[in-house]
């Protein structure tokens, strides 16, 4: 049997010395889901991959916590981030528990439900389980600019809902089905993560959004409190959080990355128009 002089001498130690701190690495995902930008990396699986992989990835861990502060967004890119969570807690072997702050609602409660548990506050919002699309009709506006909409397609369907012509029924009864599978599978996915689910299912899977208070009793959550105590609570006042966030970029270093002419000016809009989207985002739920 191998010598291990160390392991030796923490046998000798007093057990308040040789007791290692428990570690629990937590990863922020904040904001608009597949919201992408010269200026805002967006909540993605690419951007926020690496934090994931470096969070579950680190040795003798106990647990991974998730804080989520997201009012949804791309439906594929949350299911994607919720499938690279639950790979990489089998692999690690670990449980994960998941946090919302202000809000995880439609995407953002689809990322909340890789977690084993889900905490919020009591104030939190939690839910939103549905699928939604929207645009706007802009026939009567380019009709009065004298701009005529010229569109060129080999496929009848290749310009479903196009802005500029007005709605087809066809389009929309298309565009219902494709919300319709996505409800299924979100549907799904919420009641295997969540078997202990109560209440209406018409209601619970209708879209709406409830209160953290109002998530417990429907078993959308697991209880009501903060990441740092919960896991004090559980792992014991000496238990280490290590923030894992996501890399990004500072503004200006974004900017200069884009030389060609008139970059910065088209980075500076396109990076308005994204906080505007994510702003109306989190708004529809009073934030």
């Amino acid at each position: 049997m191998p010598f291990r002089p160390f392991g030796a001498l923490r046998a000798l130690l007093p057990e308040r010395w040789a007791r290692r701190h428990p570690v629990v690495p937590v990863v922020r995902l904040s904001g608009a889901i597949g919201a992408v930008s010269p200026l805002r990396a967006g909540l993605s699986l690419g951007a926020c991959a690496p934090a994931l992989e470096r969070a579950f990835g680190m040795k003798g861990i106990r647990a991974v916590a998730i804080v989520i502060n997201s009012p949804g967004g791309s439906a594929a890119q949350s299911h994607l981030i919720f499938h690279r969570i639950r790979a990489l807690a089998a692999e690690a072997e670990v449980p994960v528990l998941a946090f919302v702050e202000d809000v995880a609602a439609s995407g953002g409660y689809m990322i909340a439900c890789a977690a084993d548990e889900i905490f919020c506050d009591p104030a939190s919002l939690v839910g939103s389980i549905g699928v939604v699309s929207a645009g706007f009709g802009f026939t009567g506006l380019i009709e009065r600019l004298g701009v005529e909409r010229r569109v060129h397609t080999a496929g009848k369907a290749k310009a479903m809902l196009d802005p500029f012509r007005p709605e087809n029924p066809d389009d929309v009864a298309r565009l219902k089905t494709i919300q319709a599978d996505v409800q299924a599978m979100f549907t799904d996915l919420v009641r295997s993560r969540r078997p202990a689910l109560t209440g209406d299912p018409d209601e619970l899977f209708s879209g709406a959004v409830w209160t953290g208070r109002q998530g417990l009793a429907l078993g959308l959550v697991d209880g009501h409190g903060d990441v740092r105590s919960i896991l004090r609570a559980r792992f014991g006042d000496t238990v280490r959080l290590p923030l894992i966030e996501q890399a990004r970029g500072g503004l200006l270093a974004r900017l200069l990355r884009r030389r060609e002419p008139g970059a910065v000016g088209i980075a500076a809009i396109e990076g308005a128009l994204a906080t505007l989207d994510e702003r109306a985002a989190f708004a529809r739920y009073g934030l």
